[in-house]
């Protein structure tokens, strides 16, 4: 078993910058891919950032890509996504996402292990 927990979130102006962290615990999380999603109010549930155990390959949603980035320390156990340039449309609740590989990297039904979610909200 693997449990994820987020911070970092909080409240910031359009243009502003805020990173996520996502720790992880309970076994080893390097063989683990893992990747952040979001749900804005109202919305379903959307893929943002991933990236592998290796750090070799990262995936972002056209919505994020050149403004976000996602990275990860195995030796602290965490993922990180720095999120810069953030507009209104950016506020949802983000989630941590992870699991083993092989996995289909956007698509939120292939991972097991979810953090409870941490709020980002972009004032105009």
């Amino acid at each position: 078993q693997v449990q994820l927990v987020e911070s970092g979130g909080g409240l910031v102006q359009a243009g502003g910058s805020l990173r996520l962290a996502c720790a992880a615990s309970g076994r080893t999380f390097t063989g683990f891919a893992a990747a952040w999603f979001r749900r804005a109010p109202g919305k379903e549930r959307e893929f943002v950032a991933y990236i592998n155990p290796s750090s070799s390959n990262s995936y972002y949603s056209d919505a994020v890509m050149g403004r976000f980035t996602i990275s990860r320390d195995n030796v602290k156990d965490t993922v990180y996504l720095q999120m810069n340039s953030l507009k209104p449309e950016d506020t949802a609740v983000y989630y941590c996402a992870a699991d083993v590989p092989p996995l289909g990297a956007t698509r939120w039904e292939d991972y097991d292990y979810w953090g409870q979610g941490t709020q980002v909200t972009v004032s105009s």
